[in-house]
């Protein structure tokens, strides 16, 4: 049987001394009370596990759980294991919420008895420079049944759009039945690195018989310092986002419930595109001719090529459809020039962050 307590808060917890205050504090201050706070300390090496221990012997509501280093995936895992509220919240910890962001979520989920509800986020820069910006929910309706959802299958990884999901991945933003979270969590994979949420939103979306949605209602900030802004570079990109498509695919076939295959091939080839455009501004230091050779080995790769061959997006902007026929084509060099020039021109605009 589920708890009677309504909301269990999970913070994974890694090298952030200097915002965990403000996360947890946030937290605190929900005007919710009937809910318990767990930090899980994911190995940090810094103060933020001795911060968790001081908060926890202060509030009764909040416990911790210290565990070695193995990423984002284990650190909300560890936490689901030892939640017992009915529904789940995921809260980063450099990240902050609106007092009222448990409240309203709560009160609708309860009164609609939802297995997951939908709020949005704000994104907040580091560099006051760079104007705060909402992330818009694809999801129109405040109360969709099962019938309602199965209707949006045919677009929720991908609607015909470069990146056009119906289905937002953040865990952050949705409040879930724990029931079904914990259904799910098989899915699961600690390895996958690059787009965490999606196999765990996608497996128990599929699941949900109702969601609900708080329209026009961003409480929660998703924090992006200059170090997020910039990046760092990682040779093995493409390599997790195989990972992540595998997963996606895994999920698809095991719940039966609709064939994602070709969405999910899509997405995979937005994926591949940034994964070109992340080699060339954040690998640019590297040299030309080391980034262009990099850059060809993705777009060589085959499964990229696959996807580049047989994408069903037919409402692509002109310039991500030249920038794919550059890519398929083979014209390496001008794909490194038109991205650098690009980067450099919005970064100094405050444009160029787009969370993935």
């Amino acid at each position: 049987m589920e708890s009677s307590k309504r909301l269990s808060v999970i913070v994974p917890v890694y090298n952030v001394e200097q915002y965990l205050e403000r996360c947890v504090d946030s937290i605190l201050n929900q005007t919710v009370k009937e809910l318990e706070i767990i930090l899980v300390d994911d190995g940090s090496t810094d103060n933020s596990g001795s911060m968790c221990d001081a908060y926890a012997a202060e509030h009764a509501n909040i416990r911790v759980h210290h565990k070695s280093n193995g990423g984002l995936t284990t650190a909300w895992k560890a936490g689901l294991e030892l939640a017992t509220g009915r529904y789940v919240g995921f809260v980063d910890s450099d990240d902050w919420i609106d007092a009222d962001m448990y409240e309203r979520m709560l009160t609708l989920a309860e009164q609609e008895d939802a297995d997951v509800t939908v709020c949005g986020l704000v994104f907040d820069f580091e560099d006051p420079k760079i104007p705060k910006r909402n992330e818009i929910s694809n999801f129109k309706k405040e109360v969709y049944g099962r019938a309602d959802l199965e209707a949006l299958f045919p677009t929720l990884i991908n609607d015909g759009y470069f990146f056009g999901r119906t289905l937002q991945p953040a865990r952050v933003t949705k409040l879930f039945r724990r029931s079904l979270l914990q259904a799910n969590v098989q899915f699961c994979d600690d390895k996958v690195a690059v787009g965490e949420d999606l196999q765990i939103t996608f497996p128990v979306l599929l699941d949900t018989k109702k969601l609900c949605v708080v329209q026009n209602f961003y409480p929660y900030h998703y924090w992006i310092n200059n170090k997020s802004i910039t990046g760092q570079y990682d040779s093995s990109y493409i390599e997790k986002v195989k990972l992540l498509i595998s997963r996606l695919q895994a999920i698809s076939d095991a719940k039966g419930v609709y064939d994602f295959t070709a969405q999910i091939r899509n997405d995979f080839l937005g994926l591949a595109v940034l994964a070109v455009k992340n080699e060339i501004y954040r690998n640019y230091k590297a040299g030309r001719r080391n980034v262009v050779a990099n850059v060809k080995r993705i777009c060589e790769d085959v499964m990229v090529r696959d996807a580049m061959e047989k994408h069903t997006m037919d409402k692509l902007s002109a310039s991500i459809k030249l920038y794919l026929w550059l890519m398929r084509t083979g014209h390496y060099n001008l794909c490194y020039w038109l991205v650098l020039g690009f980067f450099k021109v919005n970064y100094y605009l405050g444009r160029e962050y787009k969370r993935q």
